[in-house]
């Protein structure tokens, strides 16, 4: 073996094996560490919140924490925090999946309802589209709010995207 290659082959290998950290091999210091870091979560110490009440409450459009203070302070603007229990919504990140999990849920129920008029009574299609385009729209336009409600009553309890703060001190969906 060349003595290039010799001579990088053992720190390879301490590195390989785990002797090594990683930002000491990015900066040429192949040194072995003389103690080992450990992280631990800082969430290990919260009592777990009621996912199941949590999503309810936030279908209903009620805050997550206390099930009584409004969720949203318009139709699809949700309040920066609970009127009732103080809960900060400020930093949730609904984003588009309300919209997304609205578009499954209302597909699957106005497809399978087109197929089976379709294939049992073959309407015109001007009464179709009649039928099908406001059905679609009615219920996408029902669904959005509650659903979006339901996902972030679901980050409130799983203390996603700064809900679970430590500010949250007795945070539990059981009252």
């Amino acid at each position: 073996m060349p003595t290039a290659v010799a001579s990088c082959a053992a720190p390879l290998a301490n590195v390989l094996k785990g002797d090594v950290l990683n930002s000491e091999v990015m900066q040429g210091q192949i040194m072995k560490p003389d103690s080992v870091t450990t992280w631990t979560s800082g969430a290990a110490a919260q009592p777990k919140r009621n996912a199941w009440q949590a999503i309810r409450r936030g279908f209903r459009g009620r805050c997550p924490k206390c099930g009584e203070g409004k969720l949203f302070r318009a139709f699809l603007k949700v309040a920066d925090n609970c009127p009732v229990c103080g809960e900060d919504y400020s930093h949730h990140r609904a984003d588009d999946l309300p919209a997304y999990l609205v578009i499954v849920i209302v597909g699957h129920i106005v497809v399978p309802l087109a197929l089976w008029i379709e294939t049992d009574y073959s309407p015109p299609v001007p009464l179709q589209l009649a039928i099908y385009l406001p059905l679609t729209l009615v219920a996408s336009l029902v669904l959005l709010q509650p659903v979006k409600g339901a996902v972030v009553g679901l980050q409130w309890a799983f203390r996603m995207h700064g809900f679970g703060a430590s500010h949250d001190a007795g945070g539990t969906a059981a009252g």
